[in-house]
C-alpha cells in the first residue's frame, strides 16, 4: 500500500507540472490587459502604468515568470492580485468558508437524496417508484442550474416572497435571528446545486446497481438463503460503489472551488464568483491560483478513490 501511494504521488508530480505549464501559458497568452482598468483613469499616465507593469513582473519573459510563480507556489505564496493588490491566498481564504457552506451542504444533501433513491429505484425496477425517481433525475439533470436558479427566484422570491433572492455577504451570525436569516438566504442556492448533483449521482448509482443485480455471485447469495437486505448491503453495494466512488472523487473538489453559475445567479461571494470576476478583469494570479488548486484537489481525490477501491473490492491488488 505504501509503495503504491508513493508511486502514485511520484506520477502526480509531472502531471501537476504539465497542468501548471499549460494553465500559465494559456493565461499569459490570453487576450486582455491587467492594466486595462487604469487606461480609463486620466490621472494614471502611460509611464505610471508601465512602472506598475514592471513592478508586477509583467515585462519579463513568460518562462521566467512561470519559474518565479512555481517557486513561490512551492513556498505557499500564490502571488498578489493585479487589481486589488491583495495576496491570492488571502482572497481565497476570505471566500472559502462561504463556498464550503453552500457547495458542501448541497453535496451532502445530494448524497443523502441520491443513495436511497438510486438503490430503491434499481431494486424496484420499472415500478411506480422507479418511474417517479427516474423522472425526477431526468428533470434535475436536464435543467441547467442557471435556469433552475432563476425559476426558484421567480417562484419563492418574487411571487411568494418567502426567501431573499440575493445572498447577503455582510450578514454576521450572532444569534438565532441572524442564523435563521443565514439559513433562509442559503436555501435556494443549496437546493439548486443539490437538485442537479443528486440527479446525476442517483442515475449513476441506479445504473451501477442494475449491472450487479444479475451477476452470478448475487444468485449464489440468494441460493444460500441470505436475506435480501444482507445481499444488497454486503455484496451488491460494495461492488456497485466502485464506479460511484470515482464520480464522487471528481465532484468533491467542486466543494472547495465553488459553483460558477449558481454563485453568479444568487450573488454568492464564493470562490466561483471570484474566479469569474478575475477572468473578466484579466487578474491572472487569482485565476491561476484557483484553477491550479482545483487541479491539485482532483489529483489528490483520485488517489483517495484508488485507495478506497482496495477496501471495497478485495480483488484489487496494490502492486
Amino acid at each position: 500500500m505504501t509503495r503504491y501511494i508513493i508511486n502514485r504521488l511520484l506520477t502526480a508530480i509531472p502531471t501537476l507540472i504539465a497542468i501548471s505549464v499549460v494553465l500559465f501559458l494559456v493565461l499569459a497568452l490570453a487576450p486582455g490587459d491587467p492594466m486595462g482598468e487604469f487606461a480609463s483613469n486620466p490621472s494614471i499616465t502611460a509611464e505610471v502604468r508601465e512602472n506598475i507593469r514592471r513592478s508586477l513582473g509583467l515585462d519579463q519573459p513568460i518562462l521566467i515568470r512561470y519559474f518565479k510563480w512555481a517557486w513561490s507556489f512551492l513556498q505557499g505564496d500564490m502571488g498578489y492580485s493585479f487589481t486589488s493588490i491583495v495576496p491570492v491566498s488571502e482572497l481565497i481564504s476570505q471566500r472559502l468558508p462561504t463556498t464550503i457552506w453552500i457547495a458542501g451542504s448541497a453535496y451532502i444533501l445530494a448524497v443523502i437524496i441520491a443513495f436511497p433513491l438510486g438503490i430503491i429505484s434499481a431494486i424496484k425496477r420499472y415500478s411506480l417508484f422507479d418511474q417517479v425517481a427516474t423522472t425526477f433525475a431526468f428533470l434535475g439533470f436536464s435543467l441547467p442550474p442557471f435556469f433552475t436558479g432563476l425559476l426558484f427566484i421567480i417562484i419563492f422570491s418574487v411571487n411568494l416572497n418567502w426567501l431573499p433572492f440575493i445572498y447577503n455577504s455582510n450578514l454576521q451570525v450572532t444569534n438565532l435571528s441572524t442564523l435563521w436569516q443565514q439559513i433562509q438566504q442559503s436555501i435556494m442556492p443549496i437546493s439548486v446545486l443539490a437538485l442537479f448533483q443528486s440527479a446525476v449521482l442517483m442515475r449513476f448509482i441506479r445504473s451501477a446497481i442494475l449491472e450487479e443485480l444479475n451477476r452470478d455471485y448475487v444468485r449464489t447469495a440468494h441460493a444460500k438463503g441470505l436475506p435480501n437486505f444482507q445481499v444488497i448491503n454486503f455484496h451488491i453495494l460494495r461492488n456497485a460503489l466502485i464506479p460511484v466512488i470515482t464520480l464522487m472523487a471528481l465532484n468533491i473538489p467542486e466543494i472547495f472551488t465553488g459553483a460558477l453559475v449558481t454563485e453568479q445567479v444568487f450573488r454568492v461571494p464564493g470562490i466561483g464568483a471570484l474566479l469569474v470576476n478575475s477572468i473578466y478583469r484579466s487578474d491572472t494570479p487569482v485565476v491561476m491560483g484557483i484553477t491550479f488548486v482545483y487541479a491539485v484537489l482532483v489529483v489528490f481525490f483520485n488517489l483517495i478513490a484508488d485507495i478506497l477501491y482496495g477496501f471495497l473490492d478485495p480483488r484489487v491488488q496494490y502492486k
